[in-house]
């Protein structure tokens, strides 16, 4: 039972506290009549166009954040997902890599993990991309030019010979057709001996921001969602240290949008995966934990690492509270971060090295598992392997040498980063509000908000490059006379394709054709219906059907995408 005297007490503590706050008030007051007395000053803003007081305090800091700042690893996650952060594992130091043929991005990958790489990052090109083969008219010179070329299962044996599939962590960017590179994968690990449930990694998977952003698509929407829970369904049960889906923010933050647009679209997209999961009448603690989660790290120092709290909290309690999780780990977000590639000039392009050490340094402040940091070269062709290596380095100086990985969420109490971070959660409410008025994220595709809302934002940023508003080094300001520097560049010549055209047309030749036919068959018919058609995937990749073969045969019951004009 509480005594009087112990009441007295709280009063006291009460008042002494209000009269703080209020002393506090008084000398924030006085100290902005001071400072607005002083010459006039630029107005900072950050990249999404809000205004940054040059002060905070604890006036700034609201309830909220302090009701839901916790501790490492206890919900809601504001501070991390690990209770020893960085001190008890490091983040996953992954560079993209992928150019030419399955040959030459297999030696790329042997440079990396002998350079103390960590995971493997595979990026594609862009007939890949569109799920077209190589050998395909729409592919004619395209053909390993801006990623690795993947028509079959046996590219895939090449791409991964001599790696150990069991021992390393893959990440796949790949969408429209990522069901089928996926079930690839699953057959060359099959072929080396290693079954589903050994394998650890990532394939991207995420179709709506495809829609919303980066336009690579094969089906319409409906059928590429069935795709996804498809996806969701099989892994839970077959692969379970799998990441079925990387729910990416990068894309849509490299089109133009604000990070809170980043943020609230790319949770938005999140929620329908899951709502969709549900749907599909799976259990959300089944295939929850292995939903992931992919963020562009920009140029605004303070804002990145928000947003990062930010997407923590925000899917922590949607997951609690509206999706019915009961599992820790559907709580928590784990994600992979990316330095921003919109942000690289082929003006002094060494400059660039200097932006990804920042950008890499808000991630890891931020709290992320896993980064990839940009070549200084990216804005101008496929990376060198010196390029990469400075890339990767980056990433090391930051590990071992900083010593930045020892202390837990150091930022965390900052008044600053405290108020953006709560600042950012009510943009993302506000817009999860006005997603819902528009009928939500599939309704708000199909009518084009999405797409307009990251136009309107990316033309603004554009004017205000170009009216100096923006200072961009090297480009609108702090320009040299002096003949730009010519550093070497990775080109990928026509032999790729040749040889690319003849291993397939051998690889045709040599397959069992009946076999093959009878399994695009079959996948046919099950399309057509509601039955999981991962199996069926998996089973026309281990008879080398090509990624255009089995497109082709979901398109005849899907259908293809026709992006509809909303401008």
């Amino acid at each position: 039972m509480t005594s009087t005297r112990d009441f007295t007490q709280a009063q006291s503590d009460e008042r002494d506290a209000r009269a703080e706050l209020d002393r506090l008030r008084a000398e924030v007051a006085e100290w902005r009549r001071r400072y607005e007395k002083g010459e006039l000053r630029d107005i900072a803003f950050t990249n999404s166009a809000n205004e940054v007081e040059p002060l905070y305090t604890a006036l700034d800091v609201g309830a909220q954040s302090a009701e839901t700042l916790g501790v490492p690893g206890t919900y809601p996650y504001t501070r991390g997902i690990h209770p020893t952060g960085y001190r008890g594992k490091l983040w996953t130091m992954r560079q993209f890599a992928g150019f030419g043929s399955a040959a030459d991005t297999n030696a790329r990958f042997k440079f990396l993990l002998e350079h103390g790489q960590t995971g493997l990052s595979t990026a594609f090109d862009f007939p890949t991309l569109m799920g077209y083969d190589s050998d395909h008219a729409r592919s004619l010179g395209e053909v390993g030019k801006t990623g690795v070329a993947i028509s079959s299962l046996a590219d895939m044996e090449i791409l991964f010979d001599g790696i150990p599939l069991d021992q390393v962590s893959t990440s796949m960017t790949i969408n429209g057709p990522a069901i089928i590179l996926w079930a690839f994968y699953i057959a060359a690990a099959e072929k080396q001996g290693v079954s589903s449930d050994k394998l650890r990694g990532t394939i991207q998977n995420d179709i709506l921001k495809e829609y919303m952003a980066q336009h690579a698509w094969c089906f319409p929407i409906e059928p590429a969602l069935r795709l996804i829970v498809d996806c969701f369904e099989w892994g839970a049960k077959h692969a379970p240290l799998w990441n079925t889906i990387s729910i990416s923010g990068y894309h849509i933050r490299e089109a133009g949008s604000t990070a809170a647009q980043e943020l609230a679209f790319t949770l938005a997209d999140g929620f329908t995966y899951v709502e969709r999961g549900k749907a599909r009448g799976l259990d959300v603690d089944d295939f929850a934990p292995r939903l992931s989660f992919f963020w562009d790290i920009h140029n605004d120092f303070f804002e990145e690492i928000a947003k990062l709290r930010a997407a923590r909290r925000i899917w922590a309690r949607r997951m609690k509270e509206k999706y019915g999780a009961k599992s820790p780990r559907s709580w928590v977000m784990r994600f992979h971060s990316q330095t921003a590639g919109v942000t690289l000039t082929a003006q002094q392009p060494m400059n660039n090295v200097v932006r990804v050490a920042y950008q890499a340094l808000a991630a890891v402040l931020g709290g992320t598992q896993s980064l990839h940091t940009n070549s200084m070269d990216e804005t101008l062709a496929l990376p060198t392997e010196e390029a990469v290596q400075v890339a990767l380095r980056t990433q090391q100086v930051l590990a071992y040498e900083t010593g930045v990985p020892n202390v837990i969420d150091p930022l965390g109490g900052s008044y600053y980063v405290e108020a953006m971070t709560d600042q950012l959660e009510r943009e993302a409410e506000a817009l999860f509000d006005e997603i819902d008025a528009n009928g939500g994220v599939v309704a708000g595709l199909e009518s084009g908000w999405f797409q307009r809302k990251i136009a309107q934002s990316a033309a603004r940023q554009q004017w205000e490059i170009e009216q100096h508003r923006r200072t961009i080094v090297g480009v609108n300001e702090f320009v040299t006379d002096e003949p730009e520097l010519s550093i070497p560049t990775l080109k990928v010549g026509a032999d790729a394709e040749r040889e690319q055209r003849a291993r397939m047309a051998k690889m045709r030749a040599e397959r069992d054709q009946a076999a093959c036919t009878q399994a695009l068959d079959r996948l046919r018919e099950v399309a057509k219906g509601s039955e999981n058609v991962f199996p069926y995937i998996l089973e026309c990749a281990r008879r080398y059907c090509t990624l255009y073969e089995i497109r082709a045969a979901l398109e005849d019951v899907f259908g293809a995408y026709r992006e509809p004009v909303f401008f």
